[in-house]
């Protein structure tokens, strides 16, 4: 195996184990041209995957960012990173096979792609941004499924003893429980074996997002009118310098809302060989997809800010003390629950893969890295299933150091911010753009690259601004925060 393949054979989405070399050329109903197990997915399942990975927990605070930027840039911004991400989506699609469109060498991983395209330093700094990122993803969906499981409990703490009870509940040991079912879905190994959680997870995400928009909705009834005013929170309720920070804060969490392009690749390599290119039902997933989530976070989000005005939550389900009906409540935070056991999935197999490959690789005849165990869960071999001991063991404590640092921070709105402030920018924007500008050999200083230029730096900016702002907010909170016994 030369260099440039033991390099694209590590950062493989799919484990070793998918490919049986021996088989790839007298079974192809099993196998790709390329020996890899074969694809089935669809633009359905891209886009179940798509859907689930963006309409997330970062749906929940929208009505918040709406409300510190105002009627007009509120909306404005979400259509623009709409614009922005399904743009830069195409551009990374058409990456994922190198020269041809349908008969390329297939960049199974975004960092396989930056290598085809770009090498050197860049990989580097590609793959250390997209893990930080996932590994960040995973802590913010710790603490919102947390905050929908408090939010049920709560609810019916009131409903049995009335509002007068402060039902000050502590989130430490949900956080637990989520994690104990994360080690447990943690063991699929690979996205091909998810795509059935991924649509599961999607129809709870329309469904919490549906009733949170219906609460919404609800409140601008019960006001007489929309709330809210064109500029968003008022100075006097805040400060003029924390106006700011929190301004950038909310451009930061309709960035996370919108960020999926850290896995897109990943998704897209789910896709059955072409006719059609998978380019092509990449970019119709992603139209799908973005459309469909745009339309939800423009309703979510203005009917929030409309119905609750500058005291709109940060969480719309958990943050405003809004209890009746108690069960309607309960049944959208359970759906957030349940979705989001799906989006950790979606979004940590990358991780998942990418270590597990580098570690198969890096000792190819350690037993522990590389057996599987057949364990046997009924009479029937078709409910058998493998294990394999390093992917228990390190996913395992993956995720058991996720749930402490959530533990540590759970800060919904301030993380979120963050996360997406760190990987709108880099992932999102500049990466698939001079990709894209690699691989259609775009001429500099062109109209096209200098148009391309300007959207990277235009974004840049943003994201500088969402970090910063995220950042305060966290230490802002930390000077109060008393880990473990905050309830």
């Amino acid at each position: 195996m030369d260099n440039d393949a033991s390099e694209n054979y590590q950062f493989s989405s799919r484990t070793p184990s998918d490919v049986e070399f021996g088989e790839s050329q007298c079974n192809s109903d099993r196998f790709d041209d390329d020996g890899r197990a074969k694809r089935t997915g669809t633009v359905w399942t891209a886009s179940a995957h798509i859907i689930t990975a963006v309409i997330g927990s970062g749906v929940l605070s929208l009505a918040w960012a709406v409300g510190q930027l105002g009627w007009i840039a509120g909306p404005g911004v979400m259509i623009l990173f709409s614009f922005v991400t399904y743009y830069t989506s195409a551009l990374l699609s058409d990456c994922y096979r190198s020269c041809d469109p349908c008969t390329g060498k297939r960049n199974y991983t975004y960092m396989d792609a930056v290598q085809a395209n770009l090498s050197g330093v860049k990989v580097k700094m590609c793959g250390f941004l997209q893990y930080i990122n996932l590994i960040g993803t995973a802590i913010g969906y710790t603490i919102a499924a947390t905050a929908s499981m408090v939010a049920i409990k709560r609810s019916n703490c009131f409903h049995v003893n009335g509002k007068d009870d402060p039902c000050q509940i502590s989130g430490n040991l949900y956080m637990i429980i989520f994690g104990i079912v994360q080690i447990i879905f943690s063991q699929f190994p690979n996205f091909d074996k998810i795509a059935g959680l991924s649509i599961i997870a999607a129809i709870m995400s329309f469904t919490y997002s549906t009733i949170g928009l219906a609460l919404g909705i609800v409140q601008v009834i019960a006001n007489g009118g929309f709330k809210g005013s064109l500029t968003g929170i008022s100075i006097g309720l805040v400060t003029p310098v924390h106006k700011v920070w929190l301004v950038f804060q909310a451009l930061g969490s309709i960035a996370f809302a919108y960020s999926y392009s850290m896995i897109l690749i990943e998704i897209q390599d789910t896709i059955k060989a072409p006719p059609p290119s998978e380019a092509k039902v990449m970019k119709r997933a992603t139209s799908i997809s973005i459309a469909v989530t745009t339309v939800f976070y423009l309703f979510c989000g203005c009917m929030g800010y409309g119905g609750f005005g500058d005291l709109a939550p940060g969480n719309l389900l958990t943050g405003f003390g809004f209890y009746n009906p108690f069960w309607l409540l309960d049944i959208a935070n359970a759906a957030i629950v349940i979705h989001l056991v799906g989006a950790y999935q979606v979004y940590c197999q990358p991780l998942y893969a990418f270590i597990e490959n580098w570690a198969k690789q890096t000792w190819p005849n350690c037993k522990f890295i590389t057996n599987e165990i057949l364990v046997p869960m009924s009479l029937s071999k078709s409910y058998n299933i493998n294990i394999n001991l390093f992917r228990l063991t390190w996913r395992s404590l993956f995720v058991v150091l996720a749930t402490f640092i959530s533990m540590l921070m759970p800060f919904f709105n301030d993380v979120v911010g963050l996360i997406g402030a760190i990987g709108f920018w880099p992932l999102t924007v500049y990466f698939p753009i001079e990709m894209y500008i690699v691989q259609k050999k775009v001429p500099k200083w062109s109209t096209r690259w200098i148009w391309l230029q300007l959207l990277s730096t235009l974004c840049l900016v943003i994201s500088v601004a969402a970090a910063v702002g995220s950042v305060a907010g966290i230490v802002s909170d930390l000077k109060v925060y008393k880990p473990f016994k905050t309830t």
